[in-house]
């Protein structure tokens, strides 16, 4: 069945804020672990996020899942990409026979990886790949709109149908991963027109492209603009005339997680583009976001805050897929093994602070 619109602003006006209560109870608590206040930085306030996502003050984050959103870019017959869109039904095929980078840091997380074609323009056939295309790919933005409204809507019922899914069979942490070549190009509309950067600032070497080529994407992105006119106002307008499928079903795995109040972790520029979105659609789906890690894209950075979000690791990722948010899943779990297992000043006879 397809989404309307009304259907849409339906669902994301049940989300709930996150719990305040919560979030207060778990930093008292971690005020008494034997450490200084605060000691254990961005730790102790992932803890506390996590505790007002779940209502939990030790939330079971044991099922987690890495949804990989996979999609084609018209704009790629641009050359905007070091690699052939060829590339990306070949990627997808490796993350379902295990050997992607992200399967590798999966099973050291203990996480699930889950891959959606929701786009790629090619047929595609894996006993476990998860069919949900919504489009062969989508247009070339710089001679039109990437898609239609109503694609965007369902790229975005995609996503938020999979969480619901996924949660049903005991999900309870979510990591954003993406495949699709170009998609670097798409995002970089997105953070252009969201944030207000220049297309200069917001574009970056996505696969590793030279000088000449990365001057030619800054130009492709800007006539893609100024050909579609996407109002900063209207997410759904930008996703669609600027964006990418698997851009549209991280935005519903966003907000599906969210509804569901469980944390999203993440990943890297295209995922943070596709949380810009989400959170102009959903604004109170940027408490359930944890941003994992800040990548090597320029506008990412700046993306990351003007969602508010701080990055809690920095390792000069830019391969996308999630592996910046799969190896955010060790952090997490160090975080709350600390609220779980640390003494607090009375149960190990410590003394505790004199200047209060």
């Amino acid at each position: 069945m397809e989404w309307t619109e009304q259907q849409l602003q339906l669902y994301i006006q049940e989300i709930q804020m996150p719990s305040q209560a919560h979030a207060e109870a778990a930093q008292q608590h971690s005020d008494q672990l034997t450490k200084p206040p605060g000691s254990l930085g961005k730790l102790e306030l992932v803890a506390s996020q996590l505790a007002a996502i779940t209502g939990e003050l030790w939330p079971d984050m044991s099922k987690r899942t890495v949804v990989i959103m996979a999609g084609d870019h018209g704009v790629c017959e641009e050359g905007v990409s070091a690699f052939p869109s060829s590339v990306t039904p070949q990627m997808v095929y490796n993350f379902l026979n295990g050997g992607a980078a992200v399967n590798v840091l999966a099973r050291a997380a203990h996480a699930d990886v889950v891959c959606v074609d929701i786009g790629v323009a090619a047929k595609l056939e894996h006993e476990g790949l998860v069919s949900r295309k919504v489009m062969l790919g989508t247009n070339n933005m710089v001679k039109g709109a990437a898609m239609t409204r109503e694609q965007a809507i369902q790229g975005i019922a995609v996503g938020i149908t999979l969480a619901e899914d996924l949660y049903a069979k005991g999900t309870r942490m979510f990591a954003t991963g993406e495949m699709g070549i170009g998609n670097t190009t798409a995002s970089a509309a997105i953070v252009s027109v969201m944030t207000g950067l220049t297309v200069k600032q917001a574009a970056g070497r996505g696969t590793g492209i030279h000088d000449s080529m990365l001057q030619h994407k800054i130009s492709v992105i800007e006539k893609a603009i100024t050909l579609n006119h996407p109002s900063s106002s209207d997410p759904l307008d930008v996703l669609s005339k600027v964006g990418g499928m698997e851009i549209a079903g991280l935005v519903g795995v966003i907000i599906g997680a969210a509804k569901l109040r469980c944390p999203v972790v993440l990943d890297g520029y295209i995922s943070t583009a596709a949380a810009l979105l989400a959170a102009a659609l959903a604004p109170i789906s940027k408490g359930y976001m944890i941003a994992s890690h800040q990548s090597q894209e320029p506008g990412h950075i700046h993306a990351l805050s003007a969602l508010g979000l701080a990055p809690c690791i920095q390792l000069d990722l830019r391969v996308g897929e999630g592996t910046g948010a799969v190896l955010c899943f060790h952090f997490i779990d160090a975080a709350l093994k600390l609220m779980q297992e640390m003494a607090t000043f009375a149960s190990a006879g410590v003394d505790g602070r004199t200047d209060t």
